[in-house]
């Protein structure tokens, strides 16, 4: 692989998907110091997104184009994005608002394949994917139609590179107000029942950009967490507890209640498709209680922590730090649980 050295820091135009969500943002960031050349093909619609307080959705970070295109159209992308200009790399952080079956077949496959198609007729020859290390156990839509795209992916014949990360910092950080409040910290079963190494945005985004340089990380999946030891929610909840200087209080919801909600949203989602859509919600949240987000052994079943990379320099605990003192926003986005 000695021939990808002399490559090492050189600059390149690079077209970004999914650029506008918080590790979009940080993957930016860490391409923009490096010296490339970014473009972000930003969707923009009624479905996105948009706090309260805001008249936009956030736009992609300093020193990188912004072009507003229609992802899931081929005449947008190509004049409105691409523009006929050519690229070498393609990294992609976007994902389905929602994973509603719908939603994941149209974003996490179909537009992925249909910007795979055309960044390769711009000249792309390497890919940096963010994916989830989810997918190892699929049983969700949205996990499959990631997997359906990695196969597509891995079989198009461009470098690549599938990046499957553990927790985000901001899915586990929606409790930090209502603990504040002085509500319990929610915890599934007793707390133990899943762990997760969560990595943050900025140290996700820093990996991001090296796969473009470094040749180790080359036609690999790689599944990635954050710094120290692996947690479950009840040590999150301990540890949020003495930040805030109070005693910890849990309450504990059964699994089995979600195994009610789904079974009941399910039988009536089959005449009144809205409650059809929350069941899958539901069933999302119960994954998510009861699988922990760390590299599973295919031999024995198992979640293995040590097996787990780690990356990076930043605990979810400090993050939870900097949210309590005001020097962070916990950016909850669109998965938020709590």
């Amino acid at each position: 692989m000695t021939e990808d050295r002399p490559d090492r820091g050189k600059t390149r135009r690079v077209l970004v998907l999914g650029a506008t969500g918080t590790i979009g943002r940080a993957t930016v960031r860490a391409l923009v110091s490096r010296g490339h050349d970014v473009v972000c093909l930003v969707r923009r619609s009624p479905a996105t997104a948009i706090p309260a307080d805001l008249d936009e959705p956030p736009g992609v970070s300093a020193g990188a184009s912004e072009r507003i295109v229609d992802l899931t159209d081929p005449v947008s992308r190509a004049r409105d994005g691409i523009r006929g200009e050519s690229f070498d790399v393609l990294v992609s952080c976007l994902a389905s608002r929602t994973g509603l079956p719908e939603d994941a077949w149209a974003i996490d496959y179909g537009a992925h394949v249909s910007a795979l198609r055309a960044s390769r007729d711009a000249g792309v020859t390497r890919v940096v994917l963010l994916s989830a290390i989810c997918v190892q156990k699929p049983v969700l839509a949205f996990q499959h139609a990631k997997l359906a795209f990695e196969a597509v992916l891995i079989a198009s014949g461009v470098d690549y590179t599938i990046v499957r990360p553990t927790a985000f910092f901001k899915s586990l950080s929606g409790q930090i107000e209502r603990v504040r409040r002085g509500k319990p910290f929610l915890v599934f079963g007793d707390g133990t029942l899943t762990a997760c190494k969560p990595i943050g945005d900025d140290n996700l985004g820093s990996y991001l950009a090296d796969c473009l340089d470094d040749a180790e990380r080359r036609n690999r999946i790689l599944p990635i967490g954050g710094p120290g030891e692996a947690i479950t929610p009840k040590a999150q909840g301990e540890r949020l507890f003495a930040l805030l200087g109070r005693e910890p209080r849990f309450t504990h919801v059964p699994v089995m209640l979600l195994d009610v909600i789904v079974t009941v949203l399910a039988t009536i989602g089959r005449w009144v498709p809205a409650l059809a859509a929350k069941a899958e919600l539901a069933r999302i949240g119960r994954y998510y209680a009861t699988e922990s987000m760390l590299v599973l052994d295919p031999a024995s079943g198992r979640y293995d922590a040590q097996a787990t990379p780690s990356t990076g320099s930043e605990t979810l605990f400090d993050h939870y730090a900097r949210v309590i003192r005001g020097e962070a926003v916990a950016e909850r986005g669109d998965h938020a649980v709590f």
